[in-house]
């Protein structure tokens, strides 16, 4: 029964990879099937994922701290160093996701420009004080943004309920929702995840994220029966300055960068699924 369970996953999963990749064809390429989407917070991080093989980039800021909209300067140069798909997270602060009518149109402003500047699509996450999706917010923010494409990014995983909250973003015409099966980690969130692909029947596409790599991006793929993965792959950089202020113990500080052989060596794993 188990392994027949597990083929029916593995043909299911097939033909979601299909039914994606005829729905984003442009410049978000399949890796057997499979989507890869790197989480870059810099032009370089952005290039090195291009370098990699990722499928796309969601372009972010302050990673850090969860990431936030990074600046027009940094989408316009992405925007000219790679020709794969950039999908720019439209989070104006760190911390929760129920915003005030002034960070709302913060947001709305962000969106227009992304679509000036040639973006793929933007990632977005609005809440309501009860855990429930903010649904007319977030309607605003699709109808801003089309024709790019949308992903509700992991404010999902601060819902109260997640079969309920999955069903008003395929209601209201999400393509994709990036989530960790609310877990910090997307291995502690596996259950859930398998659940929700199953659920989505592929009106929307369930990206698994956070702490994916190298050691466990298959067994997730293989569980859930997910199409799409998203993974920093990023390492750390220590500060490059020979002298130090040893009295001023900040600004000085080690930040992440998207790993190019990390890229990689999920590349060589997608490409033997």
């Amino acid at each position: 029964m188990e392994k027949v369970q597990l083929n029916f996953l593995h043909f299911y999963a097939t033909i979601l990879r299909l039914k994606y990749f005829i729905k984003f064809m442009g410049k978000e390429i399949s890796i057997n099937g499979y989507q890869l989407e790197i989480c870059s917070n810099s032009p370089q991080s952005a290039l090195y994922a291009a370098q990699g093989g990722a499928t796309r980039v969601e372009f972010c800021q302050n990673l850090e701290n969860g990431g936030t909209t990074p600046s027009y300067g940094q989408i316009v140069q992405v925007r000219k160093l790679i020709d794969i798909g950039i999908h720019v997270l439209i989070r104006p602060r760190a911390g929760d996701f129920v915003y005030s009518d002034l960070e709302f149109e913060e947001m709305l402003v962000d969106i227009q420009f992304c679509k000036d500047a040639g973006c793929d699509g933007v990632v977005i996450g609005i809440l309501n004080i009860d855990g429930t999706v903010d649904v007319e917010r977030t309607k605003a923010l699709i109808e801003a943004a089309r024709p790019m494409q949308v992903t509700f990014h992991r404010a999902f995983d601060k819902c109260a309920s997640p079969i309920s909250s999955l069903a008003i973003l395929i209601e209201l015409g999400i393509d994709r929702l990036l989530t960790s099966g609310m877990q910090d980690k997307a291995v502690d969130g596996i259950e859930l995840l398998k659940q929700l692909v199953e659920y989505a029947e592929g009106k929307i596409v369930i990206m698994p994220g956070a702490a994916v790599d190298s050691s466990n991006i298959a067994m997730i793929l293989n569980t859930t029966g997910a199409i799409a993965i998203h993974s920093s792959a990023k390492e750390t950089i220590v500060s490059s300055m020979s002298y130090d202020r040893t009295e001023v113990t900040s600004m000085n500080e080690s930040i992440y960068s998207t790993s190019k052989e990390k890229v990689h060596q999920l590349v060589d794993i997608l490409k033997k699924q």
